[in-house]
């Protein structure tokens, strides 16, 4: 009988989640090289091909599906087998996942005094698409998920609607012709899909100038004037950039933000999280001072421009 390595399984799982296998080497702290022979490898242990070869992108055959779907739950269950085989005074592990413009400084302080009440627990944060992150939950890879959506969320624990808008800096600059240029965490990001639908149903085109996983430097990208960028009203004040309600562009739809957790064993103290996350991700009034809360964010972007400037 062969037996398949949970690793290939792994590999497999993570190239299809991030839809790219830079992006799966990365996450798993190995070389695309790597990737590729891992992948390699297991089609030659299940004697098919995985990925569809003639179509764009990652795109998994039918056998892939087959495959990727029996993956998924081997690789719960082993995971599942650790953690039972872990000694009981052993710390637990919450992970949670969240779109990369909600994450920010405020949320380690909910998690530090979380803590206080379960001493026991340490965190996992990580980010991604809203389909891949819950359908990890629902596989019981993760615990706790903050997706955006377009449509109400059904089976959340909180949500709520948040308005999406244009940032931009004091070096923005559009060109009233020509593409727009635009920053964004990834091509598959919402925001930014919603933003480019805007802009086509406009007549206008787009120019994605800068990727990036974290807030932090797609800020600092629209800071240094790269482009503008889609965010949600209730984020845009944990940056330094300005919501640009005049712009020259199309307006820009709702999204609902939802937070979910996992169903199974042992939720209480993720209910209580959940709880606890939701007033900090909420919309805030307008006229709540944030220069206080990101006065060191702020500082830092300046200390940049007055290096860059001096070179």
């Amino acid at each position: 009988m062969t037996n398949i390595p949970t690793e290939l399984l792994r590999t497999l799982v993570a190239v299809v989640d991030l839809r790219s296998f830079t992006k799966a080497a990365q996450s798993l702290g190995i070389t695309q090289p790597a990737v590729s022979a891992q992948i390699k490898r297991l089609q030659s242990m299940l004697g098919g091909e995985l990925f569809d070869r003639s179509a764009p992108g990652v795109m998994l055959t039918k056998h892939g599906e087959t495959v990727v779907g029996h993956a998924r739950r081997l690789l719960s269950i082993n995971d599942q087998i650790l953690n039972a085989a872990e000694p009981k005074a052993q710390q637990r592990r919450v992970r949670i996942a969240l779109p990369g413009d909600l994450s920010g400084p405020l949320l380690p302080w909910v998690l530090a005094k979380f803590r206080l009440r379960h001493p026991d627990i340490n965190f996992q944060t990580m980010s991604g698409s809203a389909v891949h992150l819950l359908r990890q939950m629902r596989d019981g890879e993760l615990d706790i998920v903050i997706a955006l959506s377009h449509e109400e969320p059904a089976d959340a624990r909180h949500y709520w609607s948040d308005q999406l808008v244009w940032v931009r800096s004091d070096a923005t600059k559009i060109d009233s012709q020509g593409p727009v240029p635009m920053v964004a965490f990834s091509e598959e990001c919402m925001c930014y899909r919603a933003g480019v639908k805007a802009l086509h149903a406009a007549g206008r085109t787009n120019r994605l100038m800068m990727m990036s996983g974290t807030v932090l430097t797609l800020s600092a990208g629209v800071d240094a004037g790269l482009g503008t960028m889609v965010m949600t009203r209730g984020r845009v004040r944990m940056t330094q950039l300005h919501r640009w309600d005049d712009a020259p562009l199309p307006p820009l739809p709702p999204l609902y933000v939802g937070i979910y957790v996992r169903e199974g064993e042992d939720t209480k103290p993720l209910l209580e999280l959940a709880d606890d996350l939701a007033p900090l991700l909420r919309p805030k009034p307008d006229e709540t001072p944030a220069e206080r809360e990101y006065r060191a964010v702020r500082t830092a972007f300046r200390q940049a421009e007055n290096i860059a400037a001096k070179r």
